[in-house]
């Protein structure tokens, strides 16, 4: 099969990631071997191209947004078989041992396994995964409409749970890309206001088309005229790897409110004043994902129905895409076509 593989990390523009052909996976046990169809590019992708997650396995072909149907099972699979349409996204596998599995959060996992990182992922024609971490894809998404909903979609609704927000509140995203531009169809279905703060005038006038109440400028950015939202907020998200927003979302959240960060890698966090944590503000993560929030997602998804704003690219450019993703130059998500439907 063609594959897309890092060998080690390095910056996009030097086009780290090389196409290649590989021998075809085969599935065993309780894996499915899955055709690829699409696959979305997450900045996660980006942060293990270019090294900021440190390297779990070399070479590794990337990519965990991965839409595609089921060739071949092992020979314990269950649940699937051969011409259902999946996906497959970030968390890979758990242990379902450790404390955090027992106490249902899976997602903190202490040997959990990622997609497209510690195992290989879907810039690829062929995937595998294990039958109890794949979803079935509600119908009525393409391939390539679906892909950005298996991370950019799942972490932006865990964001969203997270962040505590409710009907007929304010809440602000920090950053409009991927995630964001899903989990603004999820809060307006939830009678959500949402704000958004984003550097780039693109961002900012797809947000307010996306029903934003209002876009403007992130307060610490040069770029785009750096703002406050024009309303206390009751919780935020930060969407973009900027640590340097988390002092104004703090500042721009009310009493009590929420500010949480959706992304697996940020830049320092300044320091911090106790006046913008004080008042019983709280500052979270949101780490990976459980397949529950996948299921409760995908199933919201298609009450919806979501649509996701996409560029497609060839599997043969997946640095290129890589590329734009790094200079904010995607409107919505790019997606990698591997297989036509």
């Amino acid at each position: 099969m063609k594959a897309c593989l890092l060998h080690s990390p390095a910056p996009v523009e030097t086009k780290p990631l090389h196409l290649t052909d590989v021998p075809d996976p085969e599935p065993a046990g309780d894996q499915v071997l899955v055709r690829v169809g699409a696959c979305g590019v997450c900045r996660t992708d980006l942060h293990v191209v270019e090294g900021e997650l440190p390297p779990r396995k070399s070479p590794v072909v990337p990519g965990h947004q991965i839409v595609g149907r089921i060739e071949r099972v092992g020979d314990g699979v269950t649940r699937f078989r051969a011409g259902d349409r999946v996906g497959i996204p970030w968390l890979h596998r758990t242990c379902g041992v450790c404390e955090y599995c027992r106490a249902g959060k899976e997602n903190l996992c202490d040997n959990a396994a990622f997609t497209g990182y510690v195992v290989d992922g879907g810039y690829a024609e062929l995937a595998l995964a294990p039958e109890k971490f794949a979803y079935p894809i509600p119908n009525g998404f393409p391939d390539e409409q679906a892909a950005p909903l298996l991370c950019a979609g799942i972490i932006g609704f865990r964001s969203l749970r997270l962040s505590g927000i409710q009907p007929g509140q304010r809440l602000g995203f920090y950053g409009f890309g991927a995630a964001a531009h899903v989990a603004i169809q999820v809060a307006r279905h939830w009678n959500v206001e949402v704000y958004a703060l984003t550097r780039d005038p693109r961002h900012q006038r797809l947000a307010r088309e996306m029903g934003a109440v209002w876009a403007g400028g992130t307060a610490s950015g040069p770029a785009g005229g750096g703002t406050d939202p024009p309303v206390k907020l009751d919780a935020a998200i930060i969407f973009a790897p900027a640590g340097e927003l988390v002092p104004a979302a703090l500042k721009a959240v009310k009493k009590g409110g929420t500010v949480a960060l959706a992304g697996i890698h940020m830049s320092p966090i300044p320091p911090l004043e106790y006046s913008l944590l004080y008042h019983e503000r709280v500052l979270r993560s949101v780490a990976n994902n459980t397949r529950q929030d996948g299921k409760d997602f995908l199933r919201i998804a298609a009450e919806i129905p979501i649509h996701t704003e996409i560029e497609v690219f060839p599997l043969r450019d997946a640095n290129r895409a890589l590329n734009a993703l790094k200079n904010d130059a995607i409107r919505g998500a790019a997606v990698l076509q591997v297989h036509a439907e």
